[in-house]
């Protein structure tokens, strides 16, 4: 019997909310909460509450334009006509993408899109492609072809491309710029577990930054916190969006290489920086890359941190988040290796 079974998560919103709560001292905290770009994305900011109305226009603009679904989106315009006019901002969002595909030498392709969608991570109809169809459809992976002149992108014939890799990690620092503009010292952005910190809570505490448990039996779906005080924390795992069918589990990030999802030993990547744009794509990048690779990658950077979690639930923190990297009590006996270069 053919059986399947689907799981597609919003990340650690109730957890993130539950942990950043501000304490009742301090500035009135003014909280919204919206559905966009697939996920529950919640705002907490010290401020005027027409911030957050402001915050959620941003956050609603940013999805038309980049939407692969929406025929009105610039997006669904390139990947219809092989080229289109793109806004400033868009050009810049795709620029981003393709420095942190070129960094990590392709762990990261933004035209990846069609085999996510053979896949049906992108249609909700899950099933396993045949071989040959990826092989084929691997042929036109290549961010490489990706060209952005001015306001003009163009992809190569047949290529398709999808910036959701990079596009929430973007807009959560597009909104602290926003709040950081109109003079907000204090504000949690949440966008689907896509954090980003405005200095610290009202009461002078920093900001409590949940990562999910990956693990299907956690009790409380937390594994871990961070204090976290102007950063991006963002984390990508398999746990997701994943289908089960005939006894094996196949997630959403796939290795570009193979049109597979990416098994390495890893179960989640954390990275804390305070570009989010960067932190989004390099979560995807180095989940894809495994361990080794990952950590490597990091000896050679200087702009971020991160948290791996393994299959086997071992834990790897970067030294720069050594101290304010705490397990979560389920998991207070698991083994933390701190890296260094």
């Amino acid at each position: 019997m053919n059986k399947k079974r689907i799981v597609c998560a919003a990340a650690a919103f109730l957890a993130l909310t539950a942990l950043s709560a501000c304490s009742l001292t301090g500035p009135k905290i003014m909280t919204s909460s919206l559905f966009a770009m697939d996920t529950i994305m919640e705002l907490q900011v010290a401020g005027d509450e027409e911030l957050l109305t402001g915050a959620e226009t941003m956050i609603r603009d940013l999805e038309k334009e980049l939407s692969v679904t929406d025929e009105g989106s610039q997006i669904f315009a390139l990947n219809r006509d092989g080229e289109a006019d793109v806004s400033s901002e868009v050009a810049d969002i795709m620029k981003g993408a393709l420095d942190v595909c070129d960094r990590t030498d392709g762990a990261l392709d933004i035209s990846i899109y069609p085999v996510l969608k053979a896949w049906g991570f992108t249609t909700g109809s899950y099933k396993v492609p045949q071989e040959a169809e990826i092989e084929a459809l691997l042929q036109n992976v290549d961010y490489r072809r990706v060209e952005i002149a001015g306001s003009r992108a163009t992809i190569a014939q047949d290529m398709k491309v999808d910036l959701g890799s990079v596009v929430k990690g973007y807009t959560s620092t597009a909104v602290a710029d926003y709040f950081r503009e109109n003079g907000v010292k204090s504000a949690l952005i949440n966008l689907g577990g896509n954090v980003q910190c405005i200095g610290k809570k009202p009461d002078g505490q920093k900001w409590k930054v949940a990562i999910k448990s990956p693990f299907e039996d956690s009790q409380t779906g937390i594994f871990a916190v961070i204090d976290a005080e102007d950063v991006a924390i963002i984390t990508s795992g398999g746990y997701e969006r994943y289908f089960e069918e005939n006894g094996e589990i196949y997630w959403h990030i796939l290795d570009p290489k193979t049109g597979y999802p990416a098994r390495n030993g890893l179960m989640s990547v954390t990275i804390i920086g305070k570009d989010g744009l960067m932190c989004d794509g390099l979560s995807t990048a180095l989940f894809v890359m495994g361990l080794d690779e990952a950590v490597e990658f990091w000896k050679q950077a200087g702009d971020f941190d991160a948290v791996f979690i393994t299959e086997s639930g071992e834990v790897y923190v970067t030294e720069g988040i050594e101290s304010s990297f705490n397990l979560y009590n389920e998991y207070y006996d698991a083994p933390v290796h701190v890296l260094k270069k």
